[in-house]
């Protein structure tokens, strides 16, 4: 018997909960639908309250001040902007207006109707009235950051961050406010700060990964650009920064990857195409495929002939395309180079016998190779130096070629070059025992070999 009375208790607790639970569930609920209702129709009566007052009198401050409120807290923009532009007009004969929220409002509106400029002038005002508000200031630094107005967005974000220290907006234009200054360092720390509250912004990954290539942490930007390649929006521009380091470390197979990439997306803006094509053609140079690189700059030429050296670089990749000792001599790596040297200096003394005893490359630039040479009425020592340009030699590399024959000991010396040679250059061996070997001569002993 009383485990049965105990068994009833319990029943009749399970069941007053369940009672009591679903009058609290329900009961709150009609009690918000109430409010909310409550809500509507207390808007409802202000929209009809301010209409009615300005049937009468359509400069009525504080119905203006009610309607425009309701519209911008609607979204109603458009409304809210011509509202708050009466109210603007009557602030200067109406101490009781609220000067500075109608002007801020006012502005803000504008920039959700993108009237930067009518809204830009109304928030100047509004921080006059306000200086330190962080409302005005992040908008009129993101307005300046737009408008190019780098200074100022930069300290017109610094007020705003000063008083909302993790607002994420803030923080992203204040760190690219100042990658535009030059404060590299300043904005790097800001931008990771940006990313870490809001991951998914690639804009600011790119503006970091620049500032890391700025700074010169080559290896940090790399990542950032090779990630952000096939991004419709950004990856050009990170496919073109990316091969441009890569091409710089001499990655070239790296580089033409990046660039290859980058000319894949469909909406590709023509400078940025351009350069694409450009620095391609120039890591195919790099990696030898002449091919390649020729059809790079021929695309350029169609779209812009006059861009760059084009023209000047066809007619030089031709050249190169149609005598493989002339590309090697300019463009190989410095163990062929040094090997085609070596072989081009018998042709000078074609009867003679040609001992080398000494082989110097600086930066691959020149290599200078010295010469034992022996017919049967002479013998002296000779020094050749292969210089690894198109350009032409000035007076600076013959004063230090005769330097550096006193130093070998030698009698005589040759200077070849791939170009040719100023007139001061011509005029420095007049008097001295060196002889000069520009193109036309270097291609008449590349093709005795």
């Amino acid at each position: 018997m009383p485990d049965f009375l105990l068994l009833i208790f319990i029943i009749l607790i399970l069941v007053a909960a369940l009672i009591f639970l679903f009058f609290f569930t329900f009961g709150k609920s009609d009690k918000e639908k109430k409010s909310g209702k409550a809500k509507k129709k207390d808007k409802s009566a202000l929209f009809k309250e301010a209409n009615r007052r300005l049937s009468q009198n359509p400069k009525d401050p504080d119905a203006l001040m009610i309607l425009a409120d309701l519209q911008f807290s609607d979204n109603d923009f458009e409304k809210a902007a011509k509202t708050y532009g009466i109210l603007a007009t009557l602030t200067a004969t109406n101490p009781n207006l609220d000067e500075f929220t109608i002007n801020l409002r006012y502005g803000l509106s504008m920039i959700r109707l993108g009237q930067n400029d009518e809204a830009y002038k109304s928030l100047l005002i509004a921080k006059a009235l306000k200086p330190e508000g962080f409302e005005v200031n992040f908008n009129l630094g993101q307005l300046d950051f737009l408008r190019r107005n780098y200074e100022k967005a930069a300290a017109a974000l610094k007020v705003a961050h000063a008083s909302a220290k993790d607002h994420p907006g803030t923080i992203k234009y204040l760190g690219q406010s100042l990658f535009k200054l030059k404060s590299y360092k300043e904005a790097g720390v800001l931008l990771k700060r940006a990313i870490d509250l809001e991951p998914n912004d690639k804009e600011t990954f790119f503006y970091l990964a620049q500032t890391y290539f700025e700074l010169g942490q080559s290896e940090n930007a790399v990542k950032i650009f090779m990630h952000l390649r096939p991004d419709p929006e950004i990856g050009p521009q990170a496919s073109l920064f990316a091969g441009t380091i890569h091409f710089n470390a001499r990655q070239y197979q790296a580089a033409i990857e990046d660039l290859e990439l980058g000319l894949k997306h469909e909406k590709v803006p023509e400078d940025i195409f351009l350069e694409m094509k450009y620095r391609l053609a120039a890591a195919y140079t790099q990696a030898q495929n002449m091919d390649a690189a020729l059809r790079q700059f021929r695309d350029i030429r169609t779209v812009n002939p006059g861009y760059k050296d084009t023209a000047e670089q066809i007619r030089r990749l031709s050249e190169f395309h149609s005598n493989k000792n002339l590309q090697i001599y300019m463009m190989a790596p410095t163990s062929e180079f040094v090997s085609l040297c070596r072989n081009l200096t018998s042709t000078f003394f074609p009867k003679a016998a040609v001992k080398i005893v000494d082989v110097t490359v600086n930066k691959n630039e020149y290599a200078d190779i010295t010469c034992e040479i022996s017919t049967t009425k002479w013998e002296d020592v000779i020094m050749f130096r292969f210089i690894r340009t198109s350009s032409p030699v000035g007076e600076l590399f013959l004063r230090d070629m005769q330097t550096r024959l006193k130093d070998v000991h030698a009698g005589r010396g040759f200077c070849v070059t791939a170009g040719s040679f100023t007139q001061t250059a011509k005029q420095f061996v007049e008097a001295r025992l060196i002889d000069l070997v520009e193109k036309d001569a270097l291609l008449k002993a590349m093709s005795s070999l």
